[in-house]
């Protein structure tokens, strides 16, 4: 005799997955037997042609899990209402081959669709593991674009599963491994033949990664790879991946505070960014313009307004008029920002610059009152000035300032201690930085 709790435990199980499904979407879970198993069924129908045809965009479509899209929604929703989907690959003879992969999509799908993003991780890092044993056998590269979205869906899943174990107080731990994933990937792509050209796509996802878990030492490795091995020629790389590459080895300049290296990457990416792609644009001139700031080269009202990014306006203008309390007030007003992108300290930095166009004012005023005596500068009238702009300094204090400014180079000239006079060059008294930096 069957008991009444046998009956009724598969009805509570289905309950369960229904009351997590968005009350839009309910239609979908009411399927048919018949109906979730055709869609199934329709579904290895497609990856064994995608696999049999080398038919690589197609298959990258059937590994999207994160796209939402309406195809992968309804075969998720089969699958928590067909649970035998395992006999189903293993019937078929062109998918019992990836059965491996197969089964654990499928578990990926189920756990994404109810809002598990730990066990979707857990199981597509299992599928994706199965996928690139097969993948190291296929001879030709057709598959790179299925192995793009694996490597795109390992991090994106790993960055969502994080979200829940913080949710629940536990450890993050997935995007960690992720970051070990996509390094066996690198290393299944970093040898010879037509599949190197999707390493530098795995090393972009990597980088993710890396800035996300604040690990960006471990890119040196990868970076390494990349420009020192013969078997690469960066300019095979696709443009999309070359713009990639460039903005975070640009941004990994700038934490290292080489600015020449950081303008020549950064810039070969905005000159390659896709000019309708205004938020990438966006992202790399965040970066772009302290960079130029620091080297001495200003960015247009035009610019910063077209790509939102006014945050920089007071720091172009403190620059312009020699204004130490207005660049200090900007980098206040946005601290929180500025050192969440990494820029505060490369912009803090700008004081000197700002000190040189003060002086340079005081310079220009008094050659137009007396230009005989215009290169006989006295400290106490830039301490007046400083006091004018509410910052309170000692003869003593701005003595050592301009000793700085001329041993940076951003002033030419020399002290006359006993009458406390800077005596400026008659010759370019305020050398341009000409692309260079002011060193710290």
């Amino acid at each position: 005799m069957v008991e009444q709790n046998d009956v009724i435990e598969p009805f509570r199980k289905q309950s369960k997955i229904l009351r997590v499904l968005d009350r839009a979407d309910r239609k979908m879970a009411y399927l048919s037997m018949g109906e979730a198993h055709r869609r199934i069924t329709d579904y290895l129908n497609r990856f064994s042609d995608a696999v049999s045809t080398q038919d690589g965009a197609s298959l990258k479509h059937l590994l999207s899990l994160s796209s939402d899209s309406p195809a992968l929604l309804s075969l998720a929703d089969a699958l928590n209402i067909f649970q035998d989907f395992n006999r189903l690959i293993k019937q078929s003879d062109n998918d019992s081959q990836f059965g491996e992969i197969l089964v654990h999509l499928f578990r990926a799908f189920q756990s994404y669709r109810i809002g598990n993003f730990i066990d979707s991780y857990q199981a597509y890092e299992k599928s994706a593991n199965a996928f690139i044993q097969e993948f190291r056998n296929w001879d030709t590269a057709w598959a790179l674009p299925a192995l793009y979205v694996i490597a795109y869906e390992i991090r994106v899943l790993a960055e969502r599963a994080d979200k829940e174990l913080a949710s629940n107080g536990k450890s993050p731990e997935k995007l960690k491994g992720a970051g070990s994933f996509l390094m066996k990937v690198f290393g299944v792509l970093a040898g010879k033949g037509p599949k190197r050209v999707g390493a530098l796509y795995v090393t972009c996802q990597l980088f993710k990664v890396y800035f996300k878990l604040g690990t960006v030492h471990l890119c040196r490795s990868v970076i390494r790879s990349i420009e020192t091995a013969r078997i690469f020629d960066f300019e095979e790389f696709p443009k999309r991946d070359k713009v990639t590459y460039m903005y975070y080895t640009g941004r990994l300049e700038v934490f290292n505070e080489n600015f020449p290296a950081a303008d020549q990457k950064l810039s070969y990416a905005l000159e390659h960014c896709n000019p309708q792609r205004e938020a990438n644009i966006r992202m790399i001139l965040k970066y772009l313009i302290p960079v130029k700031l620091s080297l001495g080269i200003l960015p247009s009202d035009w610019l910063l307004e077209k790509y939102n990014l006014v945050e920089y306006r007071n720091v172009v203008q403190a620059l312009k008029r020699g204004d130490l309390r207005l660049l200090r007030r900007a980098l206040e007003e946005h601290e929180d920002r500025f050192l969440r992108s990494g820029v505060y300290l490369v912009l803090e930095k700008l004081e000197l610059q700002v000190y040189q166009r003060l002086i340079k004012k005081i310079y220009f005023i008094q050659k137009q009152r007396d230009p005989v005596k215009a290169h006989q500068l006295k400290l106490e009238v830039i301490v007046k000035a400083l006091k004018w702009l509410e910052i309170a300094m000692d003869v003593d204090e701005v003595e050592c300032i301009v000793a700085i400014l001329i041993y940076k180079n951003l002033v030419k000239g020399y002290f006359a201690h006993k009458s406390k006079v800077v005596v400026l060059s008659k010759q370019d008294p305020f050398p341009k930085l000409n692309g260079k930096p002011v060193n710290s």
